[in-house]
């Protein structure tokens, strides 16, 4: 199992550095950061950092760990654009990045930019199309593409990414067309989760790679859920009625959680930063504790 940390994109850049080398300086695996331009509230003042800037500055100040975006909604970028920049980013951090897509969902930002947003069916077709311009991009040294939503004629993508592929990882949990994509063109798959959904959801993808003569066991699996270090239920069940699972409890119970995970097929296992303190200093002890009780002692057993 191998564990990353999420940033809070409403975090300052100064703190999203040190939180990102404080995992790689403590035995973390990686570190995410989400694509979003403003809050998905009725107030959309606090601020956002925005992702790929982020991810560069990341890429070249911090060592080791695997970055990526979780994920980039894939309506806000032209997808030829968007490999453009994850092979430069790849290429700054000496091969580290895990290119997240998904189709995107969050309506108020595309509203307010004028980004079309068209319906689930319309983003997962774009979605679709990207996924095969993308890795296209990245394998071949001309790309001539004529889908319904995006067109290339003779298109170089140059100098390629270090990696080979890079990683692409999909995000989402749609059963009918989200899971049928990654089974076509997923190195990597996430959704938020318990490890019950993790694992039913997790045969569906099997089913889906088998239909296509794919090994499932190619593609990774990462999910995300609340940090809630706590013996008190009632914290525990406050933070659950947010609609997010949640990852709570005692130290011992927390390594039988993340034992669930690890049965269900899951890879890696990725921290939020929304409910590990306020403050830096608060975050970071709960990392480092988390680290402590958790990541090291399943390691070890």
């Amino acid at each position: 199992m191998k564990f990353a940390v999420w940033p809070s994109m409403n975090d300052p850049w100064a703190e999203t550095l040190a939180i990102a080398r404080h995992a790689e300086a403590t035995g973390w695996d990686g570190v995410y950061y989400a694509d979003h331009f403003m809050p998905n509230d009725a107030d959309v003042s606090a601020p956002v950092g925005e992702c790929w800037t982020t991810l560069a500055a990341l890429a070249a100040a911090v060592p080791r760990i695997r970055i990526g975006p979780l994920v980039t909604g894939n309506t806000y970028r032209h997808p030829a654009v968007l490999a453009k920049m994850a092979a430069t980013v790849d290429i700054i951090s000496g091969g580290r990045l895990v290119l997240g897509l998904g189709a995107g969902w969050q309506e108020n930002e595309h509203r307010a930019y004028g980004i079309e947003f068209s319906t689930v069916g319309g983003r997962l077709s774009r979605l679709e199309e990207a996924c095969h311009v993308i890795t296209s991009l990245f394998a071949n040294r001309r790309t001539t593409f004529a889908g319904r939503y995006y067109q290339l004629t003779d298109a170089p993508l140059e100098p390629k990414p270090v990696q080979s592929p890079v990683p692409l990882l999909i995000g989402g949990g749609g059963e009918q067309r989200t899971l049928r994509i990654a089974a076509r063109y997923a190195n990597e798959w996430n959704v938020w989760g318990t490890p019950e959904v993790l694992a039913r959801k997790g045969q569906i993808l099997d089913r889906y790679c088998e239909d296509l003569g794919r090994d499932p066991r190619t593609i990774r699996r990462s999910a995300q859920a609340l940090l809630v270090m706590t013996d008190d239920r009632s914290v525990i069940e406050r933070v659950r009625a947010s609609g997010r699972p949640v990852l709570g409890g005692t130290g011992p119970e927390l390594r039988a959680l993340v034992e669930q995970y690890a049965e269900a097929g899951v890879n890696e296992l990725i921290i939020p930063g929304f409910t590990i303190g306020r403050t830096l200093e608060e975050k970071l002890a709960t990392l480092d504790r988390f680290n402590e009780e958790v990541i090291t002692r399943v390691s070890r057993e």
